[in-house]
C-alpha cells in the first residue's frame, strides 16, 4: 500500500507585460497601451471522497500549473493560466518536505489547500503612465510561481479498528463480518497493509479497519507496526483481538495494550474493547471458565470482553451490537470526538454514506455517487433516449437532481454515473 509520497508542486509562472504604443487615425499621437500579463494557475490539493489511494503519484510525481499569457495591446490583460488540481483521498495530511513542517489536514471531502502559489503577471507599459513620463518603455515579467516538494500522508478513516498480535484473527474476523477479503493464512503477518471494510447493522453501518499485526516494540518500528499504527489513529474505537488457545493470554493483552499506549496519547487513549477469537479451540466450558478468570483479574476495569469464533461466527452478533451501541452513544452526544492532539474531528468516509448523492469532481464536471442511481446506470443502457428519460425521472425521485442542483450544476456541464456521462440541461 502506497501511504506516504513526496511530489514535486510548481505554480504557473506570471505573464509578461507588454511595451505597445496605440497607432490609431483618430489619435495620431498614440500612447502607450501595454496590456498586463495573466496570472500563472495555482497547483491545489484537495481531498476527494472519489479518491481511495495514493497509488496513482507511484509514477506521476512533478505537477506544474500554467503560465499566465503575455499583456496585449489597447491594454488587454493576458489569460490567466489554469489551476492544477490534485485530488487526494480524504485523510490525507500535506507536509512540507523540506521544512519537515504540516500544511493541513484534508480530513473532510472538499477541504483543499494551495500546495504551490501561481506568480503574478508582470504589469505592462500603461501601468507606468504618469505626469512626468507619456510615454514609458517599461513591462515586468511575469512572477515565477512557487516551488516546493511535498510529502503526502495518508491515514484512513474508519469507525473501528481491529489491533492484535499476527494471526489472532483479526482478518478472518473483518471478512466474517463485511464484504472484505483480506489475505487469510495460518503463518504470522499474512496482513501487510490495513484492510477497510463496511459491516452492516440493520439500516445502519459502520467501517472497520484491520490493522497489520503488532508485536512487541511496534512502536519502535518492530515488525510492521510503526508503519501502519498511524491507520488506527482517527478510529473511534478500538477492538483489541486476541488468541483466545494461547498460553499467558494476559500477558499478550499486556503487550499490545503498552504497544498502543507508548506509540502515542491518541491511540493510548482510545477506548477498547477485547475480542478474545477462536473459541471453538477451546472445547470444554472448564477451560473458558478459566480463561475467563484469568482475564477478570488482569485487564483495566471496564473494558467489555467479548468472546467469538470467526470460523464458527459464535458471538460476533454481540460484538457488533457492543460496537454499534458505543458508535451510537458517542452520536447522541454530539458531534464527533476530537483527538487530543490534532484537535480535529474523527470523520467516517464519506462514500459509505448513502445519503451522500453527487460530488462535483471539477468545474463543470459533476459524479452521481448515489448507489442505487450507480447501479441503474450500470445495469442500463443510456444510450436510448427513452431509457435516459425514465431514468432521470429515477433521479428526481431519489433527490439526486435536487443534490446536483444545490452543488451548483448548469447547462451545459458534465454528469457522470459509472461508465456514462451526460450533458446537463
Amino acid at each position: 500500500m502506497i501511504d506516504s509520497v513526496v511530489i514535486e508542486v510548481e505554480g504557473g509562472k506570471g505573464g509578461d507585460g507588454l511595451v505597445s504604443s496605440a497607432r490609431e487615425a483618430m489619435n495620431p499621437r498614440g500612447g502607450p497601451d501595454g496590456g498586463a500579463g495573466g496570472n500563472g494557475g495555482t497547483v491545489i490539493v484537495y481531498a476527494d471522497q472519489a479518491e481511495s489511494t495514493l497509488y496513482k503519484f507511484r509514477r506521476h510525481r512533478v505537477f506544474r500549473a500554467h503560465a499566465g499569457g503575455r499583456g496585449g495591446p489597447n491594454k488587454r490583460r493576458g489569460a490567466n493560466g489554469d489551476h492544477v488540481r490534485i485530488g487526494v483521498p480524504v485523510g490525507t495530511e500535506v507536509w512540507d518536505e523540506d521544512l519537515g513542517e504540516m500544511v493541513v489536514d484534508l480530513s473532510s471531502h472538499g477541504d483543499s489547500v494551495a500546495a504551490a502559489a501561481a506568480g503574478r503577471g508582470g504589469a505592462g507599459n500603461s501601468r507606468f503612465v504618469s505626469s512626468v513620463n507619456q510615454y514609458p518603455l517599461l513591462a515586468e515579467v511575469g512572477e515565477q510561481g512557487v516551488r516546493r516538494r511535498i510529502r503526502l500522508e495518508l491515514k484512513l478513516l474508519a469507525d473501528v479498528g481491529l489491533v492484535g498480535m499476527p494471526n489472532a484473527g483479526k482478518s478472518s474476523i473483518l471478512a466474517a463480518l463485511s464484504a472484505a477479503r483480506p489475505k487469510v493464512a495460518s503463518y504470522p503477518f499474512t496482513t501487510i497493509e490495513p484492510v477497510l471494510g463496511v459491516v452492516e447493522m440493520g439500516l445502519d453501518a459502520f467501517v472497520m479497519v484491520d490493522v497489520p499485526g503488532l508485536i512487541e516494540g511496534a512502536h519502535e518500528g518492530a515488525g510492521l507496526g510503526d508503519e501502519f499504527l498511524k491507520h488506527a489513529e482517527r478510529t473511534r474505537l478500538l477492538v483489541h483481538v486476541v488468541d483466545g488457545s494461547m498460553e499467558d493470554l494476559p500477558g499478550r493483552v499486556a503487550t499490545i495494550d503498552r504497544e498502543l499506549e507508548q506509540y502515542g496519547s491518541v491511540l493510548g487513549g482510545l477506548p477498547k474493547l477485547l475480542a478474545v477469537n477462536k473459541m471453538d479451540l477451546l472445547g470444554d466450558g472448564e477451560r473458558r471458565s478459566r480463561l475467563e478468570e484469568e482475564l477478570v483479574g488482569s485487564i483495566s476495569r471496564g473494558t467489555e470482553v467479548c468472546y467469538v469464533s470467526a470460523i464458527t461466527r459464535e458471538g460476533l452478533g454481540g460484538l457488533v451490537g457492543r460496537i454499534g451501541r458505543y458508535l451510537a452513544v458517542q452520536a447522541d452526544g454530539g458531534p464527533p470526538p476530537l483527538h487530543a492532539e490534532t484537535g480535529l474531528p474523527v470523520l467516517r468516509p464519506a462514500s459509505v454514506d448513502e445519503r451522500t448523492q453527487a460530488v462535483r469532481e471539477a468545474e463543470g464536471v459533476y459524479r452521481i455517487v448515489h448507489p442505487r442511481a450507480v447501479r441503474l446506470a450500470m445495469g442500463s443502457n443510456l444510450k436510448d433516449w427513452s431509457t435516459r428519460v425514465q431514468y432521470h425521472a429515477v433521479l428526481d425521485r431519489l433527490g439526486v437532481n435536487k443534490a446536483l442542483g444545490t452543488l451548483g450544476v448548469g447547462k451545459g456541464d458534465t454528469v457522470l454515473v459509472g461508465d456514462w456521462d451526460f450533458q446537463w440541461g
